[in-house]
């Protein structure tokens, strides 16, 4: 007994007659005067002593036990834990024993807010999986035309996801996500895509489908395009508006094609080619926002325009 008052813990020890033998280190939260004759009523108020009478009840063997939580204003936290024991002199004593719970629940509630965060987060990217599933699907000749651009759009997903991870769930910083999701196309030639404008940082949800869309974009340009060739860069930049009375931002990708583009059987066809439903369609009402792609002989050009509250900043 002793060893726990030197290390400061809350120690009472009552007789068999439940008559206070020994007060220490109460915590604050409660009366710390002296009392001729403390009790449970004294020391903690009528509820707290009521909860500790019901759980002293029946407490006359050595070895019964039982303990209490007690929750002083909105974020104090107390365990009163009390054990009969069999003293040398006097019959079975109750020692209670009071510790501070308090930074223990507040980690306890954090844990819990954060997996249900997760477990929210975990839907919605599983219906933005399943929506890719379905465009995909609806848009490909062949199951294996299906798994391969399938894949790569699970990749860009699970890229952008690691940016908003890292910033612990807060978003991805534009220049980050463009270069995240070219670097892998242009291992050697990263100095291709010139990005510029503002580096905004974007909401977890615009993080995934604008990702979603430079990856279209690059795919479409390393595949179809002549940026290898020609080496003329792509430029990508992010630029914030105030459009109708409303912060908004643009994203805009303009590339330069190559010349054998201009045999092509026009802009719808190579739309349909290069999967124009994700950018035109599933990116911009995602987002709140409005896409404008177009296609000519001589370049690719690409506009996203959204809500500023798609950003985090």
């Amino acid at each position: 007994m002793p060893a726990l008052v030197d290390l400061g813990a809350s120690i009472i020890i009552q007789d068999p007659r439940r008559e206070y033998l020994l007060v220490t280190n109460l915590p604050d939260a409660w009366a710390v005067e002296q009392f001729a004759s403390p009790s449970d009523v004294s020391l903690f108020g009528e509820d707290v002593a009521a909860k500790l009478s019901l759980l002293k009840q029946g407490m006359t063997e050595p070895g019964h036990k039982g303990h209490i939580e007690v929750t002083v204003g909105s974020d104090q936290v107390y365990e009163f834990r009390v054990q009969a024991v069999e003293f040398e002199r006097g019959g079975v004593h109750l020692v209670t024993t009071i510790i501070d719970r308090s930074e223990e629940r507040h980690r306890e509630r954090l844990l819990r807010a954060l997996l249900r965060e997760v477990s929210h987060r975990s839907k919605n990217l599983l219906a933005i999986i399943q929506s890719i599933a379905l465009q995909t699907a609806r848009y490909s000749g062949s199951l294996e035309l299906f798994l391969n651009k399938f894949r790569g759009r699970l990749y860009s997903l699970s890229q952008s996801q690691d940016l908003i991870t890292d910033s612990s769930w807060r978003g991805a910083y534009f220049f980050e996500l463009v270069q995240q999701q070219t670097e892998k196309y242009l291992p050697d030639n990263k100095h291709l895509i010139r990005v510029g404008g503002d580096n905004v940082l974007l909401t977890p949800n615009a993080s995934l489908h604008l990702g979603l869309a430079l990856h279209e974009l690059i795919v479409n340009a390393v595949s179809h395009g002549s940026i290898l060739r020609s080496r003329q860069a792509i430029s990508v930049s992010c630029t914030r508006l105030h459009l109708e009375g409303h912060d908004s931002l643009e994203v805009a990708w303009d590339e330069v094609l190559d010349p054998a583009h201009a045999s092509d059987p026009g802009e719808d066809a190579l739309k349909a080619h290069f999967g124009s439903t994700v950018l035109e369609r599933v990116v911009p009402a995602s987002v709140n926002g409005k896409a404008t792609y177009a296609i000519s002989s001589g370049r690719i050009s690409y506009r996203l325009v959204f809500p500023l509250e798609s950003a985090a900043e």
